[in-house]
């Protein structure tokens, strides 16, 4: 170390010297050697770069290097990314995976193998020929099932996933689109006449009524009301001549 020690650094250091750089951080930063051709600057950071781990001790805080396989790592002895031509498993890189796993390429992490997963099979479908279900006597139906979970690159592959088999159904006319559609527009037309029709039945009805009420209504205002007739038992009764 050059004797020419300095007190005031920049830079997050502590205490430095122009050929060295820093020799010692301020609390909480870390201290690394960074590599400049041939000589080493030690530097003051506030995380280790990729490749190094941190360390913390009471006099001071340092870098240390991964290990070489290792590109990222928590200590030492776990990494937590490996460089490339490396698979990551517990903590270490490895040319090749375990038994049971494999190796994949996106993550370059040593994974579980995953076997393909499907449901039933559905219901077979009706006979059709030709996208009809009517005018042949043979034809096909099928059933299907689904995938459920995708296989890994070492996975069991998915089976068939649809199967079809011949089938023989009752022969029978396919009806016309064009009849069948005029038939429909029939039924509708009439069923609007039928509906119309016990409108118009329904209005004249209470038409009516309402004329019979207005009727009685006119003549109740119009008849004269009738004189109470004398009590003829009252005008026959004895007059008291005692008096």
């Amino acid at each position: 170390v050059h004797p020419n020690v300095s007190q005031g650094c920049q830079g997050g250091c502590a205490t430095c010297s122009d050929y060295n750089g820093c020799l010692s951080c301020k609390p909480r930063l870390f201290f690394v050697l960074e590599r400049i051709g041939m000589k080493q600057i030690g530097v003051c950071l506030s995380s280790c770069p990729s490749g190094y781990y941190g360390t913390r001790y009471p006099d001071i805080n340092k870098c240390a290097k991964c290990k070489a396989d290792c590109d990222t790592c928590f200590t030492r002895n776990f990494c937590t990314k490996c460089k490339s031509g490396f698979y990551l498993y517990s903590g270490k890189c490895l040319e090749k995976c375990p038994d049971g796993l494999e190796a994949n390429n996106h993550t370059m992490e040593c994974t579980s193998i995953v076997h393909c997963e499907t449901s039933e099979w559905s219901p077979w479908s009706p006979c059709m020929k030709k996208g009809k279900t009517c005018g042949f006597k043979r034809g096909n139906e099928v059933r299907v099932k689904e995938i459920i979970q995708h296989p890994s690159a070492r996975g069991n592959p998915c089976p068939a996933t649809t199967e079809s088999r011949k089938c023989i159904v009752q022969r029978k006319r396919c009806q016309k689109e064009g009849k069948g559609k005029k038939n429909r527009e029939e039924k509708r037309k009439k069923s609007n006449k039928d509906e119309s029709k016990e409108t118009r039945q329904e209005s004249k009805g209470r038409a009516a009524r309402r004329q019979n009420r207005e009727q009685r209504e006119s003549n109740n205002k119009t008849q004269p009301k009738k004189r109470k007739a004398p009590n003829k038992e009252q005008d026959l009764a004895p007059v008291d001549t005692a008096h």
